[in-house]
């Protein structure tokens, strides 16, 4: 998809997101405005679909919208870490609604950066890059823990699921699948050790392509910001952040 395009969904996105916040959750223009910054008359303009927010404007809006329709806080209410340190994401992951305001976010994140690929690790994460890929119209990349039939060559990584578990893993994609001409979105449904994301990140160096950035909708405490050793010209998004439980789990 071209950038323009890209942005035009991000303008038009954000007009949905705005007339959510208006008309489904009843705040009015008043409050708006105090929460925006932006006067009574422009917003509601936009609303109304008489005028569209440029660029710049729309992914304002956006940031502050999406705080106030409240995603962020229906991920936290759906986080319950058990004794062992894990959250059940099948209420997140299994969410039709969920995964497409996370996959607006990445538009609204992204647009305008160059993204040619969408590169994620099989098995949860497939629902989220899926439809982040839609919403970016490009190509989908997943990275397998076996090796299928019928693909001649491979780029691998190997990586120890955890720390102190004695368990390696790697990753496989197909070797033709990322060419160096390409920008590579790593997308994942939640961070944590950061394991998974730095060998995904791996395979995309070893392809000798750019990563245009990492996003996920939930990143557990702050180990994983070491493993993934990212410069930072290469964003990290992610929706929204919680404190890691007492016990490091080795789930990446």
């Amino acid at each position: 998809m071209s950038t323009h395009a890209d942005e035009l969904k991000l303008r038009l996105m954000t007009i949905e997101l705005l007339r959510t916040a208006k008309y489904k959750r009843n705040i009015t223009y008043r409050e708006l405005a105090s929460k925006t910054g932006l006067p009574v008359t422009v917003l509601s303009r936009y609303a109304k679909g008489h005028v569209l927010p440029n660029t710049a404007r729309a992914k304002q809006l956006w940031k502050v919208l999406t705080k106030i329709v409240g995603l962020e806080t229906e991920l936290r209410s759906r986080i319950k870490f058990d004794d062992d340190g894990y959250f059940d994401n099948t209420d997140i992951i299994g969410d039709f609604n969920i995964l497409q305001q996370a996959a607006n976010h990445a538009l609204a994140n992204f647009a305008g950066k160059r993204v040619t690929r969408v590169l994620t690790a099989a098995v949860d994460g497939i629902p989220l890059a899926t439809m982040v890929a839609n919403v970016l119209g490009v190509n989908l990349i997943i990275a397998k823990k076996n090796k299928e039939v019928g693909v001649k060559a491979f780029l691998e990584e190997t990586y120890v699921l955890g720390r102190d578990s004695g368990v390696t893993v790697t990753l496989y994609i197909p070797k033709d699948a990322v060419k160096k001409r390409d920008s590579v979105l790593i997308v994942d449904d939640m961070i944590k050790t950061g394991e998974t994301q730095a060998a995904l990140v791996n395979l995309v160096r070893k392809a000798k392509a750019e990563i245009s950035g990492v996003f996920s909708i939930v990143a557990v405490g702050e180990e994983w910001k070491r493993r993934l050793k990212l410069s930072g010209e290469c964003p990290v998004e992610v929706i929204t952040y919680v404190k890691a439980p007492y016990d490091s789990s080795t789930r990446s």
